[in-house]
């Protein structure tokens, strides 16, 4: 098993570039996967955690709802905001800055062959993240992500998560809500959810976070639970 992951800061990178890069790395990862099997070959499938921010963009899961975007194309153009249905689960999010957007393009085989463990153990580590600021989370019974006050009629996200894997390879991951604009989240039945509540660090806390230390304790946690070598 290799446990060695590149991690790569982004930065604030085009929705439509991102994708394009995530699906090449995912492809390549699958193809050493299918050379390996095809050739009887032990070459090492390469893991990738990759942090990003995207300007204002609307995505629709693949088991989506198109009428959970409230906004027509005007709308979008007033708000700066593009569209795309994609080939991750769940349904419509948004992306924005100020929000850690995280792509682990990572081969199970090396880790674990669970799907329901992988988006566990990457909840544990926003759960824990928000625990060295102070901030009590937790899940959301039958939904992904995580929620603070998930037990009461104050339940609200502040983590959506949606994943493609195929051959045990992942893309796409979760979208974690630091100093981002809520009122983005007004266009839309997030995650296809109608009566719950989405909200961030900034508004939790009262204050601005500062992105590149929330990066750098949530990447060591994540790094901790999957017990990655992470260069």
């Amino acid at each position: 098993m290799n446990k060695k992951v590149q991690f790569t800061d982004w930065g604030l990178t085009d929705y439509q570039e991102a994708w394009d890069k995530q699906e090449l790395i995912f492809n390549q990862t699958i193809a050493v996967k299918t050379d390996n099997r095809n050739n009887n070959t032990l070459i090492e499938t390469p893991n990738n955690l990759i942090f990003v921010e995207h300007p204002h963009v609307y995505t629709l899961g693949k088991s989506g709802h198109p009428e959970n975007l409230l906004l027509d194309e005007q709308g979008l153009v007033e708000k700066k905001a593009t569209y795309y249905k994609i080939n991750r689960g769940g349904d419509i999010t948004y992306h924005g800055p100020g929000q850690i957007v995280g792509y682990p393009i990572l081969d199970l085989d090396n880790f674990f062959t669970d799907i329901h463990l992988y988006l566990r153990t990457l909840e544990d580590a926003i759960i824990l993240t928000l625990k060295d600021y102070g901030i009590s989370s937790g899940r959301y019974p039958g939904f992904t992500g995580v929620w603070l006050d998930a037990d009461n009629e104050k339940a609200r996200k502040i983590c959506a998560m949606g994943v493609r894997c195929s051959r045990w390879v992942t893309m796409h991951g979760f979208a974690f809500n630091v100093n981002v604009d809520l009122d983005y989240f007004k266009n839309i039945v997030p995650c296809g959810i109608d009566d719950k509540d989405v909200t961030s660090m900034q508004r939790e806390l009262g204050r601005e976070l500062d992105m590149e230390e929330v990066k750098l304790v949530l990447k060591g946690h994540i790094a901790s639970l999957f017990r990655m070598e992470m260069f």
